[in-house]
């Protein structure tokens, strides 16, 4: 199974540090980890050191992976070719990096990606036709095609209605189990996080101020002290965790 840990992480752009020593425990697959924090708080720097597209100081730690390329990033803006059709894009993206020629499973894991979040549909269509909430879909099949052992999404469910909100994220719990993948999602929405995931990191300005499970790490001082808001957890019917904001301090 794949382990991920984070020491001592940091980045700077030029002489202004972005991420300070972040530092975690091993992360397993089968979980999925909310990347928490406010707007500027260093998450999607967060991403990029651990891809490896930004230097800096620390170490990414995997143990247990059975892949050379263990790893898949969806990123705020996927970036899709708009002369593309949604097939071809997560075909791209499915053969990325291989010199092979594409082979009957590759077609398979394509289908099978649009099928799994139920836009197969739009196989035909050209990247620069879709909506904001397609083309986000497009960018979650183009990362799961590649069956990866670690998923890092940034803000994965940013443009999409809440239906879709809940439909990719019970998908990406349900896959997280049935692979043993770990996911790592930067998520604003703190409801999701209480509902669909099972470790929390929070960053604030760089920093780390808080990492375990989520239903430990969202609090309400946490909220207070991080997203300067005044806030109550209480649980629901049927027992899940239900985030109330009362007001801004």
């Amino acid at each position: 199974m794949v382990t991920l840990t984070l020491d001592r992480l940091s980045a700077h752009y030029g002489r202004q540090p972005i991420l300070s020593e972040v530092t975690t425990p091993g992360f397993e697959g089968g979980q999925i980890v909310a990347l928490l924090g406010p707007n500027a708080a260093g998450k999607s720097t967060l991403f990029r050191r651990i891809l490896g597209l930004l230097k800096g100081g620390g170490e990414v730690r995997i143990s247990g992976a059975v892949t050379d390329r263990p790893m898949a990033y969806m990123p705020q803006d996927t970036g899709a070719n708009a002369v593309l059709t949604v097939y071809e894009s997560v075909l791209l993206a499915r053969m990325q990096g291989r010199a092979l020629k594409v082979q009957d499973d590759d077609l398979c894991e394509v289908d099978r990606a649009l099928a799994e979040l139920g836009i197969a549909s739009l196989g035909e269509r050209d990247i620069g036709d879709l909506s904001g909430g397609q083309r986000q879909l497009v960018g979650a099949a183009q990362a799961l095609v590649q069956n990866p052992e670690i998923l890092l999404l940034d803000e994965p469910t940013s443009a999409l209605d809440l239906h879709r909100q809940i439909q990719l994220l019970s998908i990406l719990r349900r896959l997280a189990r049935e692979r043993q993948m770990l996911v790592i999602a930067a998520l604003h929405d703190l409801g999701h996080a209480l509902r669909f995931t099972d470790q929390a990191m929070v960053l604030q300005k760089g920093r780390l101020v808080a990492c375990g499970p989520t239903v430990e790490v969202v609090t309400p001082e946490l909220l207070h002290r991080v997203y300067q808001v005044t806030a109550r957890i209480e649980p629901c019917s049927k027992g899940r965790p239900q985030l109330i904001v009362e007001e801004a301090v």
